[in-house]
């Protein structure tokens, strides 16, 4: 697990996913540091709650003194050009918290809205733009995502979770399709999923 500077010509995006507790942020920040460039973090976590201001407290005790720290919930594309422009990896905790942070900027949207595909194209058309932004980025620089899979577990009961589980999983869909390197973390362990991703065939 390593981020080797070498010559590229474009940009390179690596996605972090996996269920709470996987170790998804702890593996991304021993890449980054690994990497022995420069890193600006960007964080998406707003304080909602008691809970939620001890965790980012922990978070940004945890991260080394060097690191450049953006707090941005929603400007995904100019919080990474500001983190681009001060350092070399740019690393994203996390897109889980930006989707629900967008969801809640959207006029209408509570447990009686209807699950259409307005809100799944108004979230892709962000990424795209965060695609767009990154691909215009110096060829040397690496941003990392770190994001949750949430498809793997019950329906949600309510609109809203339903609507909030289909944007996330499109956003992480649209992510990975692109993204030089996919992790699936496990119990802590990294599985770089894209290197063993074959396209299916009837034999």
């Amino acid at each position: 697990m390593s981020l080797q500077k070498v010559s590229r010509t474009t940009p390179q995006l690596i996605l972090i996913l996996g269920g709470a507790r996987s170790g998804k942020s702890t593996f991304a920040e021993q890449l980054a540091q690994r990497s022995g460039q420069s890193v600006a973090f960007i964080a998406t976590a707003t304080i909602s709650d008691d809970d939620m201001l001890l965790r980012i407290e922990r978070h940004r005790a945890a991260r080394p003194a060097d690191w450049q720290t953006i707090e941005e919930p929603l400007d995904l594309v100019g919080a990474v050009q500001q983190a681009a422009f001060l350092a070399d990896v740019v690393l994203l905790d996390c897109m889980t918290l930006w989707v629900s942070n967008w969801l809640f900027t959207q006029e209408n949207i509570d447990d009686a809205s209807p699950v259409t595909s307005p809100y799944y194209e108004g979230a892709l058309n962000e990424i795209d733009n965060l695609l767009i932004a990154l691909n215009k980025l110096d060829a040397q620089k690496t941003l990392i995502i770190v994001t949750n899979e949430v498809g793997l577990g019950i329906v949600p009961s309510y609109t809203l979770g339903r609507i909030y589980r289909d944007v996330l999983g499109l956003v992480n869909q649209r992510l990975a399709g692109v993204a030089n390197c996919v992790y699936l973390m496990v119990a802590g362990l990294g599985v770089n999923i894209k290197r063993l991703h074959e396209e299916a065939t009837i034999m």
